[in-house]
């Protein structure tokens, strides 16, 4: 059996992947790169359009992101940091539709005002405090803020039609918040990629060894699902960028900084519009909070998605109780994951997140009548007959070490790296696909950092740093901090993705 080998293995068809090769590409078109999916398709786990909310999180609506303490103070930092790594990903895709990496905006991204509403006293002092304290810092320029029935009946029609007057109600708004299909930006990067000769793609194929060679480059073995027949690649770096499959392949490499490790699998349903008339009477992503004791993940949003270029109209989601750690994945996977060197956290983070598990299974147990009536907080006068559920995808939240025995539960993404390099793992989920270029450069300058300053070919000019700040102006710079370059690079990208178009 013949080797192949090459400098980069991207392990997954997703967004994450799809954005790594495209910012290596750029940096050096002589790198060989090759892309491995296990289904005959790319995008179509977690980052396809139905498996995800689609939304362009910036921190704009996402109450999860600003909590308060036990003073009652609501905390930003974490809404900061969100936003100004999306601004990264929107300023990639700016210059990707100028060099023709990318179509037109509107089939992939769309103005969706982002709004957060909520309900009762304490919720409308909580938002009222949200909103002076991020409207305050530039990076939030714009947020508006509405306890006017009237106001908001213009914001949100759907949602208050049939509502009480007297309700205490509060919302915020962003009008230039997005609406992103990721399945048809990941299959746009990926087509792109394709027309490169330095770049592979192979399609219904699992990896099914991953060893470390004496050289220090990456034994990969391959295995094709529909013929069986196996290949080897010989890669320098590799990355696991497979969603909910990156834990089980991150443990096959044996890397030491993969012990203690876990993953928590939740599943995740929607409730799909089947009627155009309703369909046509929303435009916005309206969050609201999360119920007591529910995951960060299943935030409560009545949404307005364009899916494949057709609009949709979608609420959930809906938490569940799983095993599989792939919508297209075994049963077993969970129990596969366990190693002599996870279990006292996972078992940890089970006994002491009980209330989370019964949370899950209860959500699975509701009946059409029960998700409906959760409708009704958002829409009240939404009529079960045209709404049905559908299947979105699935999220392997990160169990890590904490301690001697203990473990500890997180909702977002952590880049796990082996000390030399030479591999790297996206764990976790949210914010997740909106927050990718920012990502993949911390790969890069995590896995890669020797060749951000080397210089390249005679043909492109400077090192890789010079190369990322051409195609990323903020980089190197902080937008929380620089108020100048936010307000040059945000015009600028809300002109070229269309977004201004409030």
């Amino acid at each position: 059996m013949t080797t192949k080998e090459i400098d980069v293995l991207l392990v997954g068809g997703g967004v994450m992947s799809a954005t790594l090769g495209t910012i290596l590409n750029k940096l050096d078109p002589s790198l060989k790169l090759t892309m491995v999916e296990r289904l005959d398709q790319v995008a179509h786990e977690s980052t396809d359009g139905w498996n995800n909310a689609g939304t362009g999180h910036a921190g704009y609506c996402e109450l999860n992101y600003t909590p308060q303490d036990e003073n009652g103070d609501v905390e930003v930092n974490r809404a900061l940091a969100i936003n100004a790594n999306f601004e990264v990903s929107l300023q990639l895709w700016s210059a990707l539709i100028g060099s023709g990496d990318l179509p037109a905006p509107a089939q992939f991204i769309n103005t969706t005002p982002h709004i957060s509403f909520v309900w009762g006293e304490d919720n409308v002092e909580f938002l009222r405090k949200r909103w002076e304290k991020l409207s305050a810092h530039h990076l939030f320029a714009g947020m508006e803020y509405s306890e006017d029935h009237e106001v908001l009946s213009q914001w949100m029609p759907l949602v208050m039609k049939g509502r009480n007057p007297d309700d205490k109600i509060a919302a915020t708004r962003i009008p230039f918040g997005s609406d992103v299909d990721f399945g048809s930006l990941t299959r746009n990067l990926v087509s792109s990629l394709e027309k490169r000769d330095q770049f592979e793609l192979l399609l219904s194929n699992e990896v099914s060894e991953l060893k470390k060679s004496k050289s220090g480059k990456w034994i990969v073995k391959l295995k094709d699902r529909v013929s069986g027949k196996s290949q080897t690649i010989k890669a320098g770096f590799v990355f696991l960028g497979a969603g909910g499959g990156a834990l089980p392949l991150l443990q096959k490499s044996h890397i030491d900084e993969s012990k203690g490790y876990g993953g928590f699998p939740v599943s995740g349903q929607w409730l799909v519009c089947q009627d155009e008339d309703t369909i046509k009477q929303h435009h916005a992503k309206v969050y609201g909070k999360a119920a007591i004791g529910a995951p960060p993940m299943s935030v409560p949003h009545l949404d307005t998605r364009i899916i494949n270029g057709k609009p949709a109209l979608l609420f959930g989601p809906f938490a569940g109780f799983t095993t599989k750690f792939l919508k297209t994945g075994s049963k077993l996977d969970l129990f596969k994951s366990m190693r002599s060197n996870n279990l006292l956290p996972m078992m940890d983070v089970g006994i002491h997140n009980m209330d989370l598990t019964k949370y899950l299974i209860s959500e699975v147990m509701q009946s059409h009548e029960d998700r409906m009536e959760s409708l009704r907080e958002y829409f009240p006068n939404a009529q079960s007959k045209n709404w049905t559920l559908a299947q979105a995808g699935q999220r392997v939240q990160i169990i890590k070490k904490e301690g001697s025995a203990g473990g500890k539960l997180e909702f977002g993404t952590e880049l796990v790296a082996a000390k030399d390099g030479s591999l790297a793992a996206l764990l976790g989920a949210s914010p997740g696909a909106s927050v990718a270029a920012q990502a993949m450069i911390e790969v890069i300058e995590r896995c890669l950092a020797s060749r951000l300053d080397a210089r390249l070919d005679a043909q492109l000019e400077g090192g890789w740093k010079n190369r990322l700040k051409e195609w990323i102006p903020s980089y190197g710079e902080s937008l929380i901090d620089n108020r100048e370059l936010l307000m040059s690079t945000r015009e600028n990208t809300l002109s070229v993705l269309g977004l201004n178009k409030a």
